[in-house]
């Protein structure tokens, strides 16, 4: 706009310049007057000096627009240095306080460090436990008469009827001295009928030095090779012991000297595990030499040697030795010994395995002590099959022949089904149904006596099993 107006003044004086101009320059001399041309030039002259005055006034108002243009341009970069400064400090800000948020952590930990008492040893000690209970009924019957059998312990009188029972209570103490030597105290109590009273004693009590995953040693007592091994494959140690729990051919603890250990077989993703105890044989309610008994002439040896490869697990063990009865003012004519199989599959959906015992003069410490030693064998089965993620169903079935030597017809049949809800990983509930049965002869097992010779028993038991764990 500023620009045309000045170019249309400009092209306008000229004009009207040349005009004024131009008559003077070609017009022929004539003779008029002169007194009359002078107005007329005059007034182009005012119209000229008009012009100029608004070219000049045009000119200048030109400048002026530039002059205020060229403040505003100075102002915004004035502007955009400060902001340009403003920006940078603030990131410089912002990196000092992402550093000093950096530092906080370490600050924290320090400040805790010194506040923190001194290392003591219970930073390396752990407490856990684990409860077996159940809430049922037992029929107990007989054909022999009067009754005519009895639990274990329970002083000859039946255990007919509807009960609470705390099976078993574990608690443990495990200490960590270093990365290789460990130890660990486990209690259990058991009702005693001659006391009238519950007593507590030791299950567990060793020493463990740990050398590598594929060696182990403990000295004091401590699970034994085969029996918590196949407490862990069987899975329903709170519902009933395995077969050679149940039926006393052997124990889960003893004391001892005990190598075990674990390797990988080579790039297969199968394992190797072997366990090795040398123990004095009476079992753990009997530590040894104390008030001058319990202490016999040598060691007994129980070892197990399994593969694990994809839930498939196959597994041998023995026993041999005199069961801590070998003293000096006892004649003994035998070794008790036992020979274990096991073989089981597990997968995400069902569970299925067995195990297979032989033994001889293997019952009680008494027929290492008779010219004539039974022989005995027998089996287990059992499966579960999972039916939701915290829903399964079970069953198991034993066969065990305690005599074929000296009573050939004597046999313990059992069987157990039921359904288990787990609502977490430390609690089990389950609905089960037992049955314990005895023919032909007198046997004692977890669960039953019969006080004859001949004759049949029978153990039911229907109800609520549990156990939790911390």
């Amino acid at each position: 706009m500023t620009i045309r107006t000045s170019l249309f003044g400009g092209a306008a004086l000229g004009a009207v310049v040349a005009l004024a101009l131009a008559p003077a320059a070609d017009a022929k001399p004539k003779h008029h007057r002169h007194a009359a041309a002078y107005p007329a030039s005059e007034s182009v002259r005012n119209e000229v000096e008009e012009l100029e005055a608004k070219v000049q006034s045009l000119e200048a108002w030109k400048e002026q627009q530039a002059a205020a243009q060229s403040e505003q341009q100075a102002q915004v970069h004035q502007l955009q240095s400060q902001l340009a400064d403003a920006n940078a400090r603030a990131a410089h800000a912002e990196q000092q306080v992402a550093e000093q948020i950096q530092t906080i952590p370490g600050t924290v930990q320090a400040e805790v460090a010194k506040a923190k008492p001194k290392p003591g040893w219970w930073d390396a000690t752990s407490v856990s436990g684990r409860m077996y209970y159940d809430l049922t009924n037992i029929d107990e019957s007989s054909n022999i008469g009067n009754g005519g059998l009895s639990l274990s312990g329970n002083g000859g009188h039946s255990p007919d009827g509807f009960h609470f029972d705390i099976k078993r209570f574990y608690v443990s103490v495990d200490h960590k001295f270093n990365d290789v030597f460990s130890a660990d105290v486990t209690t259990d109590f058991l009702y005693d009928s001659g006391a009238g009273a519950t007593q507590l004693y030791l299950k567990k009590a060793y020493l463990q030095a740990k050398v590598s995953d594929a060696l182990v040693f403990r000295l004091g007592a401590t699970d034994l090779p085969w029996i918590p091994f196949d407490e862990d494959v069987y899975g329903l140690r709170y519902i009933e012991n395995t077969l050679i729990d149940r039926t006393k051919f052997g124990t889960s603890s003893d004391w001892g000297v005990h190598a075990l250990g674990t390797t990988p077989i080579g790039a297969s993703g199968a394992t190797f595990s072997y366990d090795l105890a040398a123990i004095n044989g009476a079992g753990y309610k009997k530590p040894g030499f104390i008030g001058g008994v319990n202490r016999s002439k040598g060691m007994d040896f129980e070892g197990r040697v399994n593969v694990n490869y994809k839930g498939l697990v196959v597994a041998i063990g023995g026993y041999d030795g005199k069961l801590g009865a070998d003293f000096n003012d006892i004649v003994t004519f035998h070794n008790a010994t036992r020979f274990d199989a096991l073989v089981a599959y597990s997968n995400k959906m069902f569970k299925i395995g067995g195990e297979y015992m032989w033994a001889n003069a293997d019952v009680n410490s008494g027929q290492i002590t008779t010219p004539i030693a039974d022989n005995s064998d027998g089996y287990e089965i059992f499966g579960d099959i999972n039916l939701a993620p915290k829903v399964m169903i079970f069953g198991r079935y034993d066969w065990l022949k305690p005599r074929r030597t000296t009573t050939p017809a004597l046999l313990n049949t059992y069987y157990n089904f039921g359904i288990q809800y787990e609502p977490t990983k430390i609690v089990d509930f389950a609905l089960v149904y037992k049955h314990d049965q005895i023919d032909n002869g007198a046997f004692g097992d977890q669960n039953f006596a019969t006080t004859a010779a001949n004759g049949r028993g029978d153990y039911d038991e229907v109800g609520l099993f549990g156990q939790f764990r911390w």
